[in-house]
């Protein structure tokens, strides 16, 4: 199967993206569009999923907004974690079918690109029993929360590349006191890959582990989501 991989060149808000995708998951479920899936980065934001809870802000939503950090309710599934520069986001939009359509094999599968995307740069991740993600034994390195509609994917995965792990400081991650979250630049010092560097990387797992051929479009996030608006 192919699907089209938008690489988006600039940050992009949390909130516009999040509506973009849900005209991209309309127009998959109407079978007016194939496969898609977005590689970017998003301005600093807190996002709570449907599991998340006030009690994991650290600080208060006007505290943060005088930081620069957005606060924004997800449709994702999951508690609260943190979004910013230096971390890659991938959000899928498939329809998964046949054997694909298990919401657990599924979440695995992107464990498993992440897994494969930290081996590239020779960082060791694995997942843990009853924890969603791929963590390294330096703390969590990239986190999944995922929606499906009648077997329609959106959301997906952010993984740290040089992200500033600062402002995790205002948030319990996923809701787990006492976990670390790590990047690879906090692991591999002058030796992390660039952001575009574990995107390709990331890309090439994505199309093997689910069985996608890749059309790449690249574009600014502002084109892409004044184009998306239209559909």
């Amino acid at each position: 199967m192919i699907a089209t991989a938008f690489y988006l060149e600039n940050p992009v808000p949390y909130a516009e993206m999040a509506d973009a995708q849900e005209r991209f998951v309309a127009a998959r479920l109407a079978e007016e569009i194939g496969d898609a899936v977005f590689f970017l980065e998003h301005l600093p934001v807190v996002t709570l999923g449907r599991r998340g809870v006030t009690a994991s802000l650290v600080k208060s939503p006007r505290s943060l907004a005088r930081q620069g950090i957005s606060v924004s309710r997800s449709t994702r599934g999951g508690d609260v974690t943190y979004h910013a520069q230096g971390q890659l986001i991938m959000y899928p939009i498939l329809k998964l079918t046949g054997r694909e359509a298990d919401v657990r094999c599924y979440t695995h599968a992107l464990e498993e690109i992440a897994i494969r995307t930290a081996a590239s740069f020779k960082v060791e991740a694995f997942c843990r029993d009853g924890m969603t993600g791929a963590w390294t034994q330096h703390g969590k390195l990239a986190a999944i929360g995922v929606r499906l509609k009648r077997w329609v994917t959106s959301h997906g995965m952010s993984f740290n590349v040089d992200i500033d792990l600062a402002g995790f400081e205002s948030i319990i991650p996923c809701g787990l006191r006492n976990e670390r979250v790590t990047s690879l630049k906090a692991i591999l010092g002058k030796d992390c890959p660039s952001l575009i560097g574990v995107r390709e990387s990331m890309a090439l797992h994505l199309a093997d582990v689910l069985g996608r051929k890749l059309k790449v479009r690249r574009m600014s996030g502002a084109t892409f989501l004044r184009n998306s608006s239209a559909m």
